[in-house]
C-alpha cells in the first residue's frame, strides 16, 4: 500500500475509548485497519442507498422447514426466475426437519431486495436475512 494517506482527526474521549474498546474486541491489532473497514462498510451502505444503477453482491440465508409443502419446489423456482441474480446457492440439511440455504446474488440493490423479500416471506421460512455487500469497485 504505497498510496497510504496520515490522517489526524480529533474526537471526544468518551468516543474514542468507545471506538478502542470496540476495535479490540473485534480482535482488530491496529486502529488503522479497523478505521479502514468502518469507512468501508458506509461506502458500501452507500453503493446500496445511493444509486439504483450500481452492481451489488448480496447473500440471502435461509432457515426453513422442508417438510412445508412444496416449500422447496417454490423457492428454486423464484431463483430461477432470478437466474441472471443468482449465482450460487448452497444447501445444508441441519436436522431430520430444517435446512438452511444461501443464495449468493449479484445484480441492482432492488433487485435483490426484491428477490430477497420474496423468498424470506415464504410460508415455511422461519428466519431469513439479507447481507449487502460491494462488488469492490466503490471500495478503493
Amino acid at each position: 500500500m504505497s498510496d497510504l494517506e496520515r490522517l489526524s482527526f480529533s474526537i471526544e474521549r468518551p468516543l474514542a475509548e468507545r471506538l478502542e474498546r470496540t476495535r479490540l474486541s473485534a480482535g482488530y491489532q491496529n486502529r488503522s485497519e479497523f478505521l479502514r473497514d468502518l469507512i468501508r462498510a458506509r461506502l458500501v451502505e452507500e453503493a446500496w442507498e445511493g444509486s439504483a444503477d450500481d452492481e451489488v453482491v448480496g447473500t440471502i440465508t435461509l432457515i426453513y422447514d422442508h417438510h412445508k409443502r412444496q416449500l422447496g419446489e417454490k423457492l428454486t423456482e423464484l431463483q430461477h426466475d432470478h437466474h441472471e441474480q443468482v449465482l450460487a446457492t448452497t444447501h445444508v440439511h441441519l436436522d431430520r426437519h430444517h435446512c438452511a440455504e444461501v443464495v449468493l446474488t449479484r445484480g441492482r440493490p432492488a433487485l435483490l431486495r426484491a428477490l430477497a423479500n420474496a423468498l424470506i416471506c415464504q410460508k415455511g421460512v422461519l428466519h431469513g436475512e439479507f447481507t449487502m455487500t460491494s462488488t469492490g469497485r466503490t471500495l478503493k
